[in-house]
């Protein structure tokens, strides 16, 4: 959207440049309203190249985000499983005994 505002004032900037090489202005000097217009030109080049580096800062920021989200889901998934595991391999109440743990192994195959 910045890009198309960008190209929108950069037509109205050309025009401005015909504009003042066919009329010429009684308000100001034709060297006056060239140097204000060579001075947009340069605010509006120094604004392109500060949204190209923001594109690409942003692409960066989006990538590193993504690598994020899928080590946090495999992390998660992964805590998920070992919390099942703790859960399974706990003594059901009774005293560990031979007889408890022969039936938790059981359980476990």
């Amino acid at each position: 959207e910045l890009e198309d505002q960008l190209a929108a004032k950069s037509k109205t900037l050309d025009e401005l440049k015909q504009s003042l090489a066919s009329n010429g202005s009684a308000e100001q000097t034709p060297e006056a309203q060239c140097l204000r217009i060579a001075e947009l030109c340069e605010m509006k080049d120094s604004i392109l190249n500060q949204v190209t580096q923001l594109k690409a800062s942003m692409q960066s920021i989006l990538e590193q985000w993504r690598a994020y989200d899928e080590i946090y889901a495999e992390v998660s998934l992964m805590t998920t499983r070992y919390l099942y595991c703790i859960d399974q391999c706990k003594p059901s109440g009774e005293e560990a005994s031979l007889e408890a743990l022969k039936k938790q192994v059981k359980t476990l195959q």
